[in-house]
């Protein structure tokens, strides 16, 4: 492959008046983006990679839309690949968590889109039709919610404390005929994180900091989303 800086060089400033330190700033950054996207290519390579994961032998027990008690193959519908997320809206919670609505609310724009090569599930602790109930009011329509059946889930996937309180997971699984293994996990802990940073993946998956990523201020040190404004 070309250098980077090589690549770089052909990138055009819009709009004429850029100032030399702006062009020359610039390309450099242009390089950057251009080697980080080369390692987030080697990044998904390395993933898909993965060896086979543990088998899932446990027979976690779910109620999907329809009312019906499934189990974790079942959620794969005609699919291979399950993506799933654990969000925090457990029946403890008067609301659900503002984090999780905002990257759902981002996910929900794509899920038909999604849905046409993996199967999608959202799970959470709280009856399907309490979860249905605020995906009407924020207005998402393509999320598929399903309810754990039990807290054995939750609690093995290490996201259920013992005061109740609840965190989020995005969890892959991989099906080969009727055995279903872990394909990926996020494993990105609160004490991975690096000083003054909020823990979070790498790529990051929610929209909303990777906007605010693109901009002057970048994302705030002291702010979230929030239900309402």
């Amino acid at each position: 492959m070309q250098p980077a800086l090589d690549l770089a060089a052909l990138g055009k400033t819009p709009f004429p008046g850029a100032s030399p330190a702006y062009e020359d700033a610039r390309r450099a950054l242009l390089a950057e983006e251009i080697e980080f996207r080369r390692r987030m290519t080697r990044l998904v390579a390395q993933r898909r990679a993965l060896p086979p994961g543990p088998v899932i032998r446990k027979d976690y027990r779910f109620e999907d839309a329809r009312g019906s008690d499934v189990g974790l193959r079942d959620l794969f519908g005609d699919h291979t690949t399950l993506v799933t997320y654990f969000w925090m809206y457990g029946p403890q919670r008067e609301r659900p968590c503002p984090m999780c609505t905002n990257w759902l609310g981002a996910v929900n724009g794509n899920a038909a889109d999604i849905q046409q090569r993996v199967a999608l599930k959202i799970l959470g602790r709280s009856p399907v039709e309490r979860q249905r109930a605020f995906a009407q009011e924020r207005g998402w329509r393509d999320l598929d919610f399903v309810q754990t059946l039990g807290d054995d889930y939750a609690r093995d996937l290490g996201v259920l404390m013992e005061d109740g309180s609840e965190y989020p997971a995005l969890v892959v699984y991989r099906r080969d005929g009727d055995t279903v293994r872990l394909f990926w996990a996020s494993e990105m802990t609160k004490a991975m994180a690096d000083p003054g940073e909020d823990p979070r993946d790498a790529p990051d998956i929610a929209a909303l900091w990777s906007i605010l990523d693109l901009t002057p201020e970048g994302r705030p040190a002291d702010w979230y989303p929030k239900l309402h404004y």
